[in-house]
């Protein structure tokens, strides 16, 4: 059998240390073994070990997937199921990684199985659970004539092996499925990324949609490194060279607990431990720079995985957590055996991280850890919108939210929110969650923010404003996500981070970090009955609930009129947002006004109202019933005698500008769109201009990414100009009319057409450009450099109108 690796290793670094001080002639070697000593993983090819960089998106991970969760499934068609199986995989893929990167021997885990156990997999359940057993028992309790192929293993202890097993029954498929495991080279898979990717092998409709559950290692970074890591950076920096200051901030490090209410897998908890260590390593070469040699490397080492605690609903990724964490462990242990010259394995484990299975948002973290006792609470909960709980999840929602208004208007990331708070009330504790950006926009902010500012006393240190969240799912949509940095006590020098792309990102430094995450204050906006501000009200379309009965499409019409030419006069053209943005042509028959007589005389019109009204009358909703009486009419109806301005509903946050347009009388609008009759160009260029746009994408719901505009929470609280003079009031309304000219010029395209960002003329641009500019000067003299310097002075303006305060 080949030298270990962990002997090859040990033997080049005391080889280095045995040098170090060599000044005759040898000097020129010598700088050699230096350089081996620390780059000696390089050789690793030489016993046959095999070295990677680690890339998130590397196919090896899906290959890692493929074939364990064809373990996976040959040991549950078996019968091997539930709380058994997850637990064997989980020793499986701790011994697989094991003698890929030095914690076992090389190949000792792959001997055994191909030279101790029958080929047809008759015998192999019973000698995995005497292998695991060997794990879990001290060299010195083992019989004298073990195996030696057992007898070399080590003791690993840590509660991993502890847990009795009832046997897995094998075939020759199950032993097959199980060696092709042993032949993939796990030293490829990094533990940072571990458990999430494993995570799928449990989950067969998302088997190979890897990283479902997963947020990438540059998102746990976004949001580690404000919440403590940039700040003991800086610390390290500034002490490392004051010996006594040094060793007191490594004490800190030791004392330094981390607590993620819905871990997963791990990752957060895993990213964190390692960046602790590597620092630690950094702090411990200061400490011992000037030649002072450290006896024993195990005794100087005060980070340890016990200072990791959890809480994941699910048995499984519990599991992967706790050997992700010991499996980092020992690679920072390699680390660090590198940094001094000693070979230093935790072997037997003594501490164990702390993960708890349970419902988070029904236990008590208490009980988990002590609030004292902890330092920060992290990571990424669940993104579950309002509409789309379970029964068991809006019941969690309804423990957590207890007592306060609206909480079912709460996605299920916000019950995590409240917990904390409660947790962290009268700590130094800080928090950084990664959450869907919902519950900074539109009517979540007041009922979320306005509790935790007015009744736990929460400050927000630090956000990430929207960003595409990165997720390993192949084909699966980003979602756009915030992070947010939070505690119970207020502190200087707050951060905010904005993204203007994923590769260009800014930091400004503010004193206060309002809810829509902008410097401004703890102010929310709620839902309001009438504007704000002395302009028209706005008022949604019609709303026929006729279960499609009088909305046709252009073929649809011909054919209904070839039928009944008579009807013709009671069609009128219909729009919603849909129809409005790109051009659609439907059509609606209105028979509202139609008089009873001609109604009569309109068979097919009458199966159409008789339709409705059965409809209606099958509702469970009793106002519906109710419509069953005139079914001619509708639920909602807004008909303006005149031209009136339309505001779509729902619009794409990827254009620069919500297209609005003026319409005649004779076409109708739904429910999808607002109407403001008697509106005027300065109405329309005001809500055409970058700084309506600005409070709309910060202010705004969303369905899906795309803006979900709002007469009560938007329209009505928007802060318009104060009292512009006549000047600036028509310069708006000639730089409105320029924009409405330029887009008369393409009469083939749709407004879809000509605001998609790629495709928008340089003509219209440069309208609108024009158009922001006059919309600005009605607010101040001074131009806005950018949407964020508008949305702060909006929300001044806001406040300045007496919206409520904290």
């Amino acid at each position: 059998m080949p030298l270990s690796w962990n002997e090859i290793r040990h033997r080049a670094i005391a080889f280095a240390k045995e040098w170090q001080r060599e000044t005759r002639e040898e000097a020129e070697a010598k700088s050699f073994w230096d350089e081996f000593r620390h780059d000696v993983h390089e050789f690793a090819f030489i016993p046959g070990y095999k070295q990677h960089a680690v890339e998130d998106q590397d196919p090896v991970n899906l290959r890692a997937v493929q074939i364990l969760g064809d373990l996976h499934d040959a040991l549950a068609a078996g019968g091997y199921l539930g709380h058994a199986l997850e637990r064997f995989l989980v020793r499986v893929l701790f011994c697989l990684f094991a003698e890929d990167t030095g914690i076992f021997e090389r190949h000792a885990f792959t001997y055994y199985l191909e030279n101790r156990t029958s080929a047809d997999g008759s015998d192999l359940g019973i000698h995995l659970a005497r292998l695991f057993e060997v794990l879990n028992t001290p060299r010195e309790d083992r019989q004298d004539n073990l195996d030696e192929l057992l007898a070399e293993l080590p003791y690993v202890n840590g509660d991993l092996f502890g847990e009795h097993l009832g046997f897995a029954e094998f075939n020759r498929d199950m032993r097959n499925a199980l060696l092709a495991c042993t032949r993939f080279d796990w030293s490829r898979i990094s533990p940072a990324v571990f458990g999430s990717l494993f995570q799928a092998v449990m989950e067969p409709k998302e088997r190979r949609q890897i990283g479902g559950h997963y947020t990438s290692e540059r998102d746990i970074l976004r949001v580690i490194r404000p919440l403590f890591l940039d700040e003991l950076q800086a610390q390290f920096r500034r002490i490392r060279r004051n010996k006594n200051e040094l060793k007191r901030f490594h004490k800190r490090l030791g004392q330094l607990r981390f607590l993620d209410p819905a871990c997963g897998c791990g990752n957060f908890l895993v990213v964190t431990y390692r960046e602790l260590r590597l620092l630690e390593i950094e702090v411990l070469r200061e400490l011992y720079r000037n030649g002072q040699r450290v006896l024993d490397i195990q005794h100087v080492s005060v980070v340890d995985v016990d200072a990791m605690y959890g809480i994941e609903i699910h048995e499984w990724p519990v599991r992967i957590a706790e050997a992700a964490l010991w499996l980092m462990d020992h690679q920072m242990n390699l680390r660090l055996s590198e940094a001094f010259g000693q070979y230093f394995v935790r072997l037997p484990l003594q501490k164990s991280p702390r993960i708890i299975h349970g419902n988070a948002l029904q236990l008590d973290w208490r009980t988990v850890l002590q609030p004292e006792q902890c330092s920060y609470i992290l990571g990424n909960p669940p993104f579950v919108g309002a509409k789309y709980q379970t029964a068991e999840q809006r019941a969690d929602m309804q423990l957590a939210a207890s007592g306060f208004r609206n909480a079912g208007l709460l996605d299920y990331v916000a019950a995590w929110y409240l917990k904390a708070a409660q947790y962290i009330r009268g700590t130094q504790i800080v928090v950084g969650f990664v959450s869907t950006n919902s519950i900074m926009q539109g009517e979540q902010v007041a009922v979320l923010w306005d509790e935790l500012f007015r009744n736990y006393g929460v400050t927000i240190h630090f956000g990430h404003r929207t960003f595409a969240w990165e997720s390993e799912a192949r084909g699966k949509a980003h979602v756009h996500v915030v992070i947010v940095g939070f505690a119970a006590f207020d502190a200087p020098g707050k951060r905010i981070f904005d993204y203007e792309s994923d590769a260009t990102i800014s930091e400004t430094k503010v004193r206060n970090i309002s809810p829509y995450l902008i410097e401004g204050p703890n102010v929310v906006v709620g839902n309001r009955q009438t504007p704000r501000s002395d302009v028209p009200a706005i008022g949604i379309g019609n709303k026929p609930i006729d279960d499609g009965n009088y909305l046709f499409t252009p073929e649809e019409k011909r054919a209904f009129l070839a039928a009944e030419p008579q009807a013709e006069p009671f069609f009128r053209r219909w729009v919603g947002s849909k129809e409005f943005l790109n051009g659609i042509e439907r059509w609606c028959l209105w028979l509202g006004h139609c008089p009873p007589h001609r109604l009569r005389q309109l068979p097919l019109a009458r199966k159409r109202v008789d339709a409705v009204r059965r409809f209606r009358g099958a509702s469970k909703s009793r106002p519906t019933q109710k419509l069953a009486e005139t079914p001619a009419r509708f639920h909602v109806e807004n008909m303006p005698d005149g031209p009136y301005l339309l505001i779509p509903k729902v619009s794409s946050e990827r254009r620069k500008y919500i297209p609005l347009g003026f319409l005649q009388p004779d076409v109708l609008a739904s429910d999808l769109c607002f109407l403001m009759p008697d509106a005027t160009l300065y109405h329309f260029g005001v809500l055409s201009s970058a700084m309506h746009v600005a409070w709309v994408r910060q202010v705004c719901g969303r369905l899906k990414s795309d803006f979900r505009y709002s007469a009560k929470l938007v329209y009505n609280n928007f802060p318009w100009p104060v009292a512009p003079n006549a000047t600036r009031r028509a310069a708006v309304e000639t730089a409105a009319a320029k924009v409405l000219a330029v887009r008369a010029e393409h009469p083939d395209s749709t407004l879809a057409d000509l605001y998609d960002p790629l495709a928008m003329p340089a003509k219209l641009v440069r309208a609108h450009t024009a158009l922001d500019r006059a919309v600005d000067r009605c607010y101040r003299g001074r131009p806005f450099a950018n949407d964020r310097q508008r949305v702060e002075f909006l929300f001044s303006r806001y406040e300045q109108f007496g919206a409520d305060l904290q």
